[in-house]
C-alpha cells in the first residue's frame, strides 16, 4: 500500500512539475529569446523561489497539524478537487508561450514564485495527500518539500535545456500529451482518497 501511494506522489510530483506552469513557460520564453547566459539571473531566482515557496507549504501544513489537527483531513478532499481541477485545466489547455517577457532578472523569477498559486496547491496537496496520513513531523513535510522543489527544479531546466525543441513537439502533440497527463492525475485522486 505504501509502495502503491509513494508511486502516485511521483507520478503527481512529475506531472505537475512538467506541464507548463508559469514558472516553466517563463524558462522557455527567457532562454528562447536571451540564451542561457543572459537569462542565468531570473532561472536562479525562480529556483530560489521554489524552495521559499515550498518551505512556507510546509510550515503552513504543519501549524494546520498542530492547531487544527482536523482541518487536514478536510484539506486532503481540498487537494483532490485542485487536482481534478488541474487534470481537466490540462486536458483541455492549449499551448501559449507569452511574447511579452521583459527582463531576465533574479528578482523576477523569485517574486514570480510568491504568486505562481500552482505550486502552493502543488506542495499543501502533497503533503496532505500523501505525506500527513503517515507523518506530521515537520522535518519530514520541509523534507518531502525541498524533494518537491528540487523536481520542480529539475522540471525548469528541462524546458530550459529542451528550448524551442520541447516548445515545437508540444506544440505539434499537446492534445495527446495532455489527455494522457490529465488520466494519471486522476489516479492520483484515487490513490489520496483512498489511504
Amino acid at each position: 500500500m505504501l509502495g502503491y501511494v509513494l508511486a502516485n506522489f511521483f507520478v503527481y510530483a512529475g506531472v505537475n512539475a512538467f506541464t507548463p506552469g508559469p514558472g516553466n513557460i517563463l524558462a522557455l520564453n527567457t532562454v528562447t529569446n536571451y540564451g542561457w547566459g543572459k537569462g542565468k539571473p531570473l532561472f536562479f531566482g525562480i529556483f530560489a523561489g521554489y524552495y521559499a515557496v515550498q518551505l512556507i507549504c510546509a510550515v503552513f501544513v504543519y501549524g494546520v497539524g498542530e492547531f487544527l489537527p482536523h482541518a487536514l483531513p478536510v484539506m486532503k478532499y481540498v487537494g483532490a478537487i485542485y487536482i481534478l481541477w488541474l487534470a481537466v485545466h490540462i486536458a483541455v489547455s492549449r499551448p501559449e508561450v507569452c511574447a511579452e517577457q521583459g527582463s531576465a532578472s533574479f528578482w523576477k523569477g523569485f517574486l514570480l514564485q510568491f504568486v505562481n498559486v500552482k505550486i502552493y496547491m502543488f506542495g499543501i496537496t502533497a503533503l496532505t495527500g500523501f505525506v500527513t496520513p503517515y507523518s506530521k513531523v515537520l522535518w519530514i513535510l520541509i523534507g518531502v518539500e525541498f524533494l518537491i522543489a528540487t523536481i520542480g527544479t529539475i522540471a525548469t531546466f528541462t524546458w530550459i535545456g529542451g528550448g524551442l525543441l520541447i516548445q515545437e513537439f508540444y506544440s505539434r502533440h499537446y492534445r495527446i500529451i495532455n489527455i494522457v497527463l490529465a488520466l494519471t492525475l486522476l489516479e492520483c485522486i484515487w490513490s489520496m482518497l483512498c489511504t
